[in-house]
């Protein structure tokens, strides 16, 4: 993962910090690790505090555990400490955010040849799947960006060589287990501002992915579609209204 390093209080290289808590490089069992710590929030009573952030990291567990199940690509899960508020993960040093990917792609390709390029029609087509498998067994993702997906790097000789890299799904801080359609198209609606969001130039590129999704989800997906244009109806008539 490319970003800046900074120091924690305690000396670790520190990659992230926001609100909810902070994700760092640290060790596990004298390995080195990825180390996610949610905070304690002083404002609420200890206890509850205590009883939601143990709920918070029991879920991301189980979140890793059923990408696995559905063969999906997560970093491995070493371990969680409840008591110390912590997930232990894979660290994939070589591996960039998809969006790092797209911004990269934008600035050295221009016109049809960018929306016709071949490695964002194969990111496209391995974000569309990931999601369709999230969906398709139940799982709700909550937080679908292009900074929450990894690429990892593979062998040139075992993968595509336009696109030898194999998506990683990150970040389950909000995921869920549901079969509610609009908890779905809820995600679908998150991933395809986050990306008119952060890749204006590319307004073809949520459609590319919607395609690869209709083909992976098998589980109610027209359904699941039709509750993300609801959504997306509700959404609009907010930002027209103000």
């Amino acid at each position: 993962m490319a970003v800046a390093m900074e120091k924690t209080d305690t000396g670790q290289q520190l990659l992230q910090q926001g609100a909810e808590g902070k994700i760092y490089i640290g060790t596990y069992k004298g390995n080195r690790c990825l180390v996610k710590e949610r905070f304690e929030k002083k404002y609420r009573h200890p206890a509850l505090d205590r009883q939601l952030t143990r709920q918070r990291i029991k879920a991301e567990q189980k979140a890793f555990q059923r990408c696995a199940a559905a063969g999906l690509s997560t970093p491995a899960l070493y371990g969680v400490d409840l008591e110390q508020r912590k997930i232990y993960m894979e660290y994939l040093e070589k591996s960039r955010t998809a969006k790092e990917f797209i911004d990269e792609l934008t600035a050295t390709t221009v016109g049809d040849a960018l929306t016709e390029s071949p490695q964002l029609k194969k990111l496209a087509e391995q974000i569309g799947y990931m999601v369709g498998v999230l969906h398709r067994n139940n799982l709700v993702h909550g937080d679908l960006t292009t900074s929450n997906m990894l690429l990892d790097p593979v062998d040139k000789g075992t993968e595509d060589f336009v696109f030898p890299y194999r998506l990683v799904t990150i970040d389950f801080g909000l995921s869920h287990f549901s079969d509610n359609h609009e908890n779905k198209g809820v995600d679908l609606y998150v991933i395809e501002r986050a990306i008119l969001s952060a890749h204006s130039q590319l307004p073809r590129l949520f459609g590319m992915i919607l395609e690869a999704y209709r083909e992976h989800n098998t589980n109610h997906c027209k359904e699941t579609i039709a509750k993300y244009e609801d959504v997306r109806a509700r959404g609009r008539k907010r930002t027209m209204v103000g």
